[in-house]
């Protein structure tokens, strides 16, 4: 029987590629590889690979993206991450929490996109 074993690479499609991966590097820190796909950019995120990339199908013009999707990246410290973030310009959708996977919060990316930034639990 073969076997799931579960999320090997996310991607996130984006109205404006080229302003959206300068808000995931200026705002919240990312680095992208050196090489990457056509009209898309890959993030040096372990254990699992984020990237940005152009519409496979046509979004809505308008409105959050990724409504419904709830997407943890763990940091070394949500509360001083938190704090950097706001201070590149980012916005803050919740305040730093206790939760299940450590502390949290949710920060927003210019698609509407919200993500979840944890401590990470060693």
């Amino acid at each position: 029987m073969t076997m799931l074993i579960g999320p090997s690479f996310i991607a996130l499609q984006v109205r404006d590629l080229a302003a959206s991966v300068a808000f995931y590097k200026d705002v919240f820190g990312f680095a992208a590889q050196d090489r990457n796909p056509p009209g898309a950019v890959v993030f040096t995120t372990k254990p699992i690979a984020l990237a940005l990339r152009e519409p496979l199908r046509p979004l809505p013009e308008s409105g959050p993206l990724g409504t419904g999707m709830v997407l943890w990246i763990a940091c070394d410290d949500a509360d001083a991450y938190r704090d950097q973030i706001i201070g590149r310009g980012g916005t803050i959708s919740s305040p730093v929490n206790d939760g299940p996977f450590g502390r949290f919060f949710v920060a927003s990316d210019p698609n509407g996109y919200a993500l979840t930034f944890h401590t990470a639990q060693h």
